[in-house]
């Protein structure tokens, strides 16, 4: 087991647990959804980058780090190939809302909800949830971001671009295969365009469901850094 491994509760026993919070009393819950990122990345990126930066802050500050939620809400990708997600956020924040209780009857003091997919449905879900719980009188404290909410990152944000992408192959470059998308020379993006515009959703264009800078000719010399810095604002938001 690595030592970014020891924090992933579901391999640790209720001794180990213990221990860890003992610590820092911190539980993070990683989120994220099933759902397309074009023909170079895995449909479960949100998730598996919440997740991997979870890790790395409980590395750097400590705690445990829940399995990750595949599950959401919001964006524009619901109707593209193998994007699976929910209509409504009901079920959602129920079943979070139960997760944060249940934590709190473990004496869990602190807990971080870290959700991968940024839609705005999905950062007002997290944060209604964390805001509901902070009305109770429990013990614990949650807070809730998602990574579009990172301050100054050194690669701004965005949907199966060159920032999600240079994440998750910080944490496994074996996912990322830019190679599958069109050979960048011979099907350039349209000069001049938005790259969050609308026409990226037109299944012609050398970037379909792309949305962001272009991850073609990516600069993976900047992955870890970018890890780093998001590791490193997580881990501050258990203090």
């Amino acid at each position: 087991m690595s030592s970014i491994d020891t924090a992933a509760v579901e391999r640790l026993s209720p001794a180990q647990i213990a221990e860890r919070l003992a610590t820092a009393s911190v539980a993070y819950l990683p989120l994220g959804s099933l759902e397309f990122h074009g023909p170079h990345l895995p449909i479960g990126l949100d998730a598996l980058t919440a997740h991997g930066i979870c890790l790395e802050a409980a590395r750097l500050g400590g705690g445990i780090v829940l399995p990750p939620y595949y599950q959401a809400v919001g964006g524009e990708h619901s109707r593209y190939p193998w994007t699976i997600m929910s209509d409504a956020p009901d079920a959602i924040e129920t079943l979070l809302g139960e997760t944060l209780a249940r934590l709190d009857q473990l004496g869990v003091r602190r807990t971080v909800l870290l959700s991968g997919h940024f839609a705005d449905e999905q950062r007002d879900l997290v944060t209604r949830v964390a805001d509901r719980w902070n009305d109770t009188d429990a013990a614990m404290r949650a807070v809730a971001r998602t990574l579009g909410q990172a301050p100054e990152p050194p690669v701004a944000p965005d949907h199966a671009g060159r920032f999600e992408s240079l994440v998750l192959h910080a944490l496994s470059p074996e996912l990322v295969d830019v190679a599958a998308l069109p050979d960048p020379d011979r099907f350039p993006a349209p000069e001049g365009e938005d790259p969050y515009g609308q026409d990226r959703h037109r299944a012609d264009h050398p970037l379909h469901g792309v949305f962001g800078a272009d991850p073609r000719r990516l600069d993976t010399e900047n992955a870890a850094a970018l890890l780093s810095h998001l590791a490193r604002w997580t881990a501050t938001l258990a203090q």
